[in-house]
């Protein structure tokens, strides 16, 4: 213990450390209140002058607008809103909302928009995927609304996946397990997510770029040559940075996601959490969560890869002899998951994706996109949701890839 203080103290005491954790958090709050300044409305007020809102404003001015809407999607409610949105259009003539009188939209369409969200792909075609208009969706279908979307649910894993009937039968089975109806409280968007996401990317970009020289930094000045020769020196000193590195990172992880997460729904409204993941996503996303359970998720499986990563940028660190090789190595390592989700083929990119300890905080292919996508692991009549084997990656990689540093540690000799 006396010796894991001791390194704890040694990692902390770096200027670059206190730095970057300081930019963390700083940061972290930052991509929390930003989303906050895009939000804009306006609106036609009493003596006709038109009136612009931005940032908090507009979130209360909208919030206040659709507060009728809120609570349980029904399908009746649905309807209505099917049925309201139709006659005002039919009023005016025109077949889509952009083409309405000004301020025609935000005085009948807007207070009923959260409850329109995902009827138009709930009634896709089938076979081509196609989302009719809500002009063109018959009212009385909308009575069997939640099977609609079961349906659809089967048709879009047919496209998505034609090869896997495993996963077909998965993805079906899991939606039919979400519980319905789903609730609706306006004011949150999918932006706040990906805010969320991109903060845990920067918070583990700071991580490795602490950890790479924890090993390699005592290969380069020769002190660990010093410290091998002492009782301890060997596996206990290479436990001991181990358990540091991580204890700082999954320190800085956590304080940052609930820093953001604290700011973010203080600002936008608590009981906007408890939206259900798919009025705000896919009408058939297979989680049964809310917003903040998801936020709780991410936050978690964010955690996780930012232990992985970590642990191997740790080993990386334990095989290089200067600290800038193992600061490149584990930095190319943390890009690596958004460079082959935008160059390699389909189902590799999927695989390596959700092995890669850095994919968890990734952007464009972390799991916050897992967890919203249709994505699986196919092997033969087996079909795993990627969300949950890359969290299953992470709890493997953590403890080898410590093992291996440690391992690696105890057996290097001075060149």
């Amino acid at each position: 213990m006396r010796i894991f203080c001791l390194e704890l103290k040694r990692v902390l005491q770096a200027r670059l450390t206190w730095i970057l954790l300081a930019l963390a958090l700083i940061l972290s709050v930052l991509l929390a209140y930003l989303p906050a300044t895009y939000c804009y409305s306006s609106y036609t007020d009493e003596a006709g002058n038109e009136v612009n809102l931005t940032g908090l404003a507009s979130i209360s001015y909208e919030k206040e607008r659709q507060a009728d809407a809120s609570g349980i999607v029904t399908p009746e409610r649905v309807r209505e809103a099917v049925e309201i949105y139709q006659a005002c259009l039919t009023s005016y003539g025109v077949t889509e909302s952009y083409d309405l009188p000004e301020g025609v939209y935000e005085e009948e369409i807007l207070p009923i928009a959260p409850l329109l969200h995902g009827v138009k792909e709930a009634f896709a075609d089938p076979d081509t995927g196609m989302a009719p208009t809500i002009m063109e969706i018959d009212p009385e279908k909308i009575d069997g609304y939640y099977s609609v979307c079961e349906a659809r649910i089967a048709s879009l894993m047919a496209m998505e996946q034609p090869d896997s009937p495993a996963a077909q039968r998965r993805a079906v089975e899991m939606y039919r397990k979400v519980e319905k109806p789903f609730e609706v409280y306006p004011g949150m968007s999918s932006t706040i997510l990906d805010y969320q996401n991109i903060m845990g990317f920067l918070v583990l970009l700071f991580c490795v770029v602490i950890a790479a020289p924890v090993f390699s930094a005592g290969y380069q000045s020769g002190a660990d040559d010093i410290l091998r020769c002492t009782k301890h020196g060997r596996v206990t000193l290479g436990v001991s940075k181990v358990f540091a590195a991580l204890f700082v990172s999954g320190a800085a992880f956590v304080t940052c996601a609930a820093a953001h997460i604290l700011v973010v729904n203080s600002l936008f409204g608590w009981e906007c959490t408890k939206t259900s993941v798919q009025m705000l996503y896919s009408i058939v996303t297979l989680t049964s969560m809310n917003i903040g359970e998801l936020q709780r998720l991410f936050a978690a499986a964010g955690l996780l890869s930012v232990l992985a990563s970590v642990s191997f940028t740790l080993l990386l660190s334990s095989r290089c002899k200067t600290s800038a090789a193992s600061l490149a190595s584990g930095l190319i390592f943390c890009i690596a998951p958004v460079v082959l989700s935008m160059t390699m083929p389909g189902a590799l990119s999927t695989w390596l994706c959700s092995i890669l300890p850095a994919s968890g905080t990734s952007i464009q292919a972390g799991i916050l996109y897992a967890i919203t996508g249709f994505k699986f692991l196919s092997l033969g009549e087996l079909a795993v949701w990627t969300p949950w084997a890359m969290i299953g990656a992470c709890i493997i990689e953590i403890p080898l890839f410590s093992f291996l540093a440690v391992r690696s540690y105890c057996r290097h000799t001075a060149a």
